[in-house]
């Protein structure tokens, strides 16, 4: 078993840390949208701004365990992962108003089946562009 986590630690770090991030995600959007009752749109958008804070230092410390070499270098990696996460979050915003507004799907379930492909974007996007181990050695151009 340890053998198996050794070997696959960051895709099951990754998956328990947007498990969290999800549940952070859903919680907000229910908070607002169902206890509240705001607009499920604005709820939306406020519960992907609280999961891309919480999402950022979890994946950062725990996941991909990225260390900045300074303050640029937090600001460049936080810029990447907000821009490349705003970016899913369209996609969500746009998926959550395709199936409630025209497919009259409840929000809650819309939101779930939302999360899914978010998941998969989110992932691709911080290891491979804005965790991705960068040669220190490297020119900088």
């Amino acid at each position: 078993m340890k053998n198996l986590y050794e070997k696959y630690h960051q895709w099951i770090d990754y998956i328990f840390v947007g498990v969290l991030t999800t549940i952070v995600n859903f919680a907000v959007f229910f908070f607002f949208d169902t206890v509240i009752g705001i607009s499920y749109l604005v709820a939306n958008a406020l519960s992907i701004v609280v999961a891309i804070l919480f999402a950022f230092y979890m994946n950062k410390k725990f996941v991909f365990k990225s260390k900045s070499a300074d303050f640029k270098g937090l600001l460049q990696e936080f810029a990447l992962f907000a821009g490349f996460r705003l970016s899913s979050g369209l996609y969500d915003m746009l998926s959550m108003w395709v199936l409630v507004s025209f497919f009259h799907l409840n929000t809650n379930v819309s939101k779930i089946l939302t999360e899914v492909v978010v998941v998969l974007l989110n992932y691709a996007f911080s290891k491979f562009i804005v965790f991705r181990k960068r040669n220190p050695n490297a020119s900088k151009d």
